[in-house]
């Protein structure tokens, strides 16, 4: 054990991607133990990616893009713009809130923060925002679509340690909506301090707005009312968001859509490949731990310490926050939670908990430097330069961080939900 966490340190170190340090050092150890057969390998990478709700995630990247070249993006941002835009830093909050209506419709942070980045930014220099707020403001915001259903960390998470995928979607959206919560606060706070302009409001706009908005707001309705209404899992609800971001394609661009579909499918694909190699090395690394019994000795070791529920789960989360400074979200989530999850099972802590900390957690190193994803792709649209946008994510950090800290003492915030949803339609 000892031997393979130095191997995959030091291929990370050398700037190794995460899938091949994984795969490949397992695959070593693999392949120099002689009670060990080296066809194991590829039968425990493939066994792991063939199973049946991971077919969830590559269908709701190939949603989330589809309905990124549909416009129905900019069409959610001025209906968000007609609700809230005449509170105080209306266009602040209206960027918000699009960004928890396109994490409605796509799990992908990174494409949230991209599309947010190049309607919203240009739209709030007009209006007199800093830079650094505007950027900061898309920056910290792109990742509550790691959190807000249909979310592709939730899925993989319920994946690898067979946690229900549907508890996981309804545990994220209360503190998916906490976290909008308080970063509409911050903004308030801001706007009051520098003084942004604030927009009129109009009922026959917002009328007008929510009409063209309404293809928009259907595919939540469709995913979430099909799960709480028993009708899909999620790996159905992913295809029924595929096919409806596909009709309203068809219906809305006709030929330019059809024209578009071959270079939305690369995207869609690359984006899968990666997902499913990392998926697939954990795979490869799980089997070689359970014939190993690593995770049981290292509970042993780590429950002999005496840590109380609360202990672990701030030692975690601190590991997390420093992790998310050097490796992607997707990485962080399959390199601890194969390690962690049966120390937090021993210690009684509920899974549906850990997963949306641990979630929170992720969400948070999109805007952590050097390894910020959502920094770079903001700075890249936008041409802001990233020191000036990771000054305007500090404050949305700590809107994050409070979030954070309201979820680990109060539990209940994803627990209740679920509970509640879950056994009024299974009971």
């Amino acid at each position: 054990m000892f031997i393979v966490g130095i191997v995959v340190l030091v291929l990370l170190v050398v700037s190794i991607p995460i899938g091949i340090a994984l795969s490949a050092s397992s695959a070593v150890y693999i392949l120099i133990d002689p009670l060990l057969e080296p066809e194991v390998i590829f039968r425990a990478f493939f066994n792991f990616i063939g199973r049946y709700s991971l077919m969830a995630i590559p269908l709701f990247i190939y949603a989330g893009y589809l309905m990124e070249r549909t416009g129905l993006i900019a069409q959610l941002f001025r209906f968000a713009d007609a609700l809230v835009g005449w509170l105080p830093g209306g266009f602040g909050v209206s960027t918000i809130l699009s960004c928890v209506l396109f994490a409605s419709i796509s799990g992908s942070s990174v494409a949230s923060a991209a599309a947010m980045g190049v309607i919203a930014i240009p739209e709030m220099k007009k209006r007199g925002y800093p830079d650094w707020l505007s950027s900061g403001i898309v920056a910290g915001n792109g990742g509550i679509a790691i959190l807000i259903p249909p979310s592709i960390a939730l899925i993989l998470y319920g994946i690898v340690t067979e946690t229900s995928i549907v508890r996981l979607f309804f545990a994220g959206i209360i503190p998916g909506l906490l976290l909008a919560l308080t970063s509409i606060i911050t903004v308030m706070i801001i706007s009051f301090r520098i003084k942004l302009p604030r927009g009129t409001f109009s009922w026959a706009r917002l009328g007008r707005e929510f009409m063209g908005a309404l293809p928009g707001l259907g595919m939540p309705v469709i995913v979430l009312g099909g799960l709480y209404g028993g009708v899909f899992t999620p790996t159905e609800a992913a295809a029924a968001a595929c096919g409806y971001a596909m009709i309203y394609g068809l219906i809305s661009g006709r030929g330019e859509f059809i024209a578009q579909l071959v270079p939305i499918t690369r995207r869609a694909l690359n984006l899968t490949a990666v997902i499913l190699f990392l998926v697939g090395s954990v795979g490869v690394f799980q089997f070689l731990a359970a014939n190993l019994y690593w995770p049981q000795q290292i509970t042993q070791i780590v429950t002999g310490w005496g840590l109380s529920q609360l202990g672990f789960i701030f030692a975690y989360v601190g590991v997390l926050l420093i992790l998310g400074c050097f490796v992607d979200g997707v990485a962080m989530i399959l390199l601890t939670v194969p390690v962690v999850f049966p120390i937090a099972y021993a210690l009684k802590v509920d899974p549906i908990h850990l997963g949306v900390m641990l979630t929170l957690a992720v969400e948070m190193s999109v805007v952590t430097p050097p390894v910020g994803l959502n920094i770079f792709a903001v700075s890249g649209v936008s041409k802001i330069p990233i020191t000036t946008v990771i000054k305007g994510s500090i404050p949305f950090f700590l809107a994050d961080v409070a979030t954070l800290l309201i979820v680990i003492f109060v539990p209940a915030t994803t627990t209740w939900l679920p509970s509640v949803l879950v056994e009024t339609v299974f009971k």
